[in-house]
């Protein structure tokens, strides 16, 4: 039965079915439930009154009272404007207007005492605000307001008469019919032990707090909330997939040992090693593996999936690698290859551009079990790609696939689960992986291999062009090699390209004795893979490159990352960059190319850079940056739809939100003590949405 919640929006007075269609489409607020938790994002403080003498250009907004002296208008045409003068005991002030100016005409009258409200600017000595919010002074606004909600809108809702304030309206006229509708969704021990605000408080507060107190506490009462009940699922998730899958049991370590000992080209780290012993332990338990493997550009984790691929083909299984593009599923294929040739395992590589007769013996290969390894593209996941015993599925770059995609490779065998690797070479916050993969187990390669030097990283602006081009001269002649990279950004790629032709043809002009490559996005894949093939020969000195790079061949004697324009890329695609760098004995360089003017966040980027070569380190700061959407690519549907908590702030709060749930859930599995019942409703309430367990009851 619907419950008051499920209300659709429309019937909600002062919306109607054209509002409502409105409300629809541009914010996805359908019901009443939709409309109580768009939260507002900030408040302007209404709560105290400035004097003129207080103001400074610092403030944001700033609530002052006064009497208008004298009113004027100023100026003709486009210049023409309203100019009213405010005094109060500390000085004077001028509110101006440039629009409405025959409505405010009328509205503002010299003599009457008002209350004003904007943003302050000072333009000699005298402040001044345009188009304020002004009211005439009563005994009801004289001691002050409160904490206005700003909504999140949109301008086509600006232009609709539907902006913030007219949703603070709406707020009000539905806080009054839900006020004896809201229920508790949290048990009361946890209420008490954490000193949270009752969910009826939160939620009136959120919208209209009396004071910043009252704010603060409302806001963590429903971030906590909103944390708790995801990571509660993904637990659960977890708890499920445990007790309920089993997976096959491969305790023959034979090959492993044989590779170890007669093949393996170089010492492991002592993390690989700890992150190996962890999967087998996983892989002989009997219950299915999900397993998250985190580790830096360079860290190794390729020989760990081939190691791990040993530990399934002793077993008598077969395993299959997934990767986002052909690039990387290619690059996979032939480090891979090497190994599996001294091993006697068959190998194969599916992708789009496999031909039709290769992949009848692939598909064949695969359901007599003959074929033992499969490296491929998102072709894996096609209908007649059948295994005969699919024993370890591992996916590369997780962020790129969905949910959908993982659960097809589960199925491609039909006894029983393959045990399931996930790796991942953008190291990812601790908040975002107990968010976005909190139902895994997560392993991380946290060591680089002995031998590498750290990278060095230098910001220089174009201004030192010359001194930029005369270091990479030296480092030609001590014959290394050197990556210059363009960003392309898609919405603007003929512009990109032509900075691309013009940085090359003004490399070549600088560089006129050097052979040199050029690799972009609209070049043909035999091309780019002819251009690419050149550097790695080492028959071309300089590639010149888009970020089409970013994830290709490793060029061990490249020792100099140029990225031009550094400020237009994002962090972690910085670090990723630079770790094409690196992976030779020779000390590295990145040289951050950037203009003069950079915004405070560019600054921050190009900070961190050169101050860390620390993944983990860096994705932290882009997350603060950039928030968790951008940082993901691709957005995992629901679980990173939060419509309060902040995972680049709220790290501790999530921390707690999710030992919490852990203990409720080892003391409790089923939810079925009397103090848990308030969360098992909560839970089946929320099994309807799915998407968001915090959502309103």
């Amino acid at each position: 039965m619907p419950g008051f919640f499920d209300t659709p929006i429309e019937y909600l007075k002062g919306v109607g079915p054209q509002r409502s269609a409105l409300l629809n489409k541009q914010l996805n607020i359908f019901t009443f439930g939709d409309l109580i938790q768009h939260y507002p994002f900030r408040y302007e403080d209404r709560t105290r009154f400035y004097s003129i003498k207080e103001l400074t250009e610092e403030m944001p907004f700033v609530q002052v009272k006064g009497k208008v002296t004298k009113k004027e208008i100023i100026g003709v045409g486009a210049r023409k404007r309203l100019v009213a003068y405010l005094v109060d005991d500390t000085g004077e002030m001028e509110l101006v207007w440039f629009q409405g100016i025959k409505w405010m005409l009328e509205k503002v009258q010299p003599g009457i005492e008002y209350v004003a409200f904007g943003k302050p600017s000072k333009y000699g000595k005298r402040f001044s605000i345009a188009h304020p919010e002004v009211e005439a002074l009563t005994a009801k606004n004289e001691k002050g307001g409160f904490l206005q909600p700003v909504y999140p809108v949109t301008e086509t809702l600006r232009k609709r008469y539907l902006d913030s304030k007219a949703l603070a309206k709406l707020q009000q006229e539905l806080l009054v019919l839900a006020k004896d509708k809201i229920h508790e969704t949290l048990p009361h021990s946890i209420i008490k032990r954490f000193k949270l605000m009752d969910k009826r408080g939160a939620m009136l507060h959120i919208h209209f707090p009396e004071n910043h107190q009252r704010l603060a506490e409302a806001q963590q009462r429903l971030k906590f909330e909103e944390l708790f009940y995801i990571q509660l699922r993904l637990l659960k998730l977890k708890l499920v997939r445990k007790e309920k899958y089993r997976g096959q049991s491969f305790t023959d370590a034979a090959l492993l040992t044989q590779f170890y000992n007669e093949h393996l080209p170089f010492q492991l780290t002592n993390a690989q090693k700890r992150v190996i012993k962890e999967i087998y332990a996983d892989m002989r338990s009997g219950k299915q593996m999900n397993r998250l493997l985190q580790g830096d550009v360079g860290s190794g984790k390729t020989i760990v999936s081939f190691v791990c691929m040993l530990i399934a083909l002793g077993g008598n299984a077969q395993c299959a690698l997934m990767a986002p593009t052909e690039i990387l599923a290619q690059q996979h294929f032939k480090t891979l290859s090497k190994f599996a040739e001294q091993m006697h395992i068959t190998i194969a590589l599916l992708t789009g551009s496999t031909k039709k007769t290769e992949r009848k013996e692939i598909h064949q290969g695969l359901r007599e079990g003959s074929l033992r390894v499969l490296i491929g593209t998102h072709a894996l996941l096609e209908e007649e790609v059948q295994f005969k015993n699919l024993g370890l599925a591992i996916i590369d770059e997780q962020h790129r696939f969905g949910v959908a995609q993982r659960s097809k490779l589960w199925s491609k065998n039909k006894d029983m689960y393959p045990h399931v690797l996930v790796m991942t070479a953008t190291p990812i916050p601790r908040t975002l992986a107990m968010t976005l993969y909190g139902d895994l187990d997560v392993s991380v390669i946290d060591e680089l291999p002995s031998g590498r030097k750290p990278i060095k990283t230098i910001h220089k602006y174009d201004s030192h062009r010359l001194e930029v081009n005369g270091f990479l001269k030296q480092q030609i002649q001590a014959g290394r090699q050197v990556y210059i990279v363009y960003p392309l950004i898609e919405e603007s790629e003929k512009l990109d390209l032509k900075h691309l032709m013009d940085g090359y043809e003004s490399i070549c002009r600088a560089f006129p004795n050097e052979a040199i490559s050029i690799v972009h996005g609209k070049m043909k894949p035999d091309a780019k893979e002819y251009e690419m093939a050149r550097f790695a020969k080492g028959e071309t000195s300089i590639m010149v490159a888009t970020t089409v790079i970013e994830v290709g061949v490793d060029v061990p004697n490249a020792s100099v990352m140029v990225i031009e324009n550094a400020e237009r890329f994002g962090l972690s695609q910085l670090h990723q960059l630079r770790g094409r760098v690196g992976r030779g004995a020779e000390q590295s360089y990145c040289i951050l190319m950037t203009s003069f003017k950079l915004s405070a966040d560019s600054k921050k980027r190009i900070e961190t850079m050169v101050r860390t070569n620390n993944g983990f380190e860096i994705a932290e700061t882009d997350l603060q940056l950039r928030g968790p959407g951008d940082l993901m690519g691709t957005q995992q549907s629901g679980v990173l739809d939060l419509l309060i908590a902040d995972l680049g702030k709220d790290t501790k709060l999530l921390q707690t939100a999710r030992e919490t749930a852990i203990e409720i859930l080892e003391n409790d599995p089923d939810l079925k003590h009397s103090d848990n019942q308030v969360i098992r409703e909560q839970v089946a309430r929320m099994r309807k949405s799915v998407v968001n367990w915090s959502r309103i009851s």
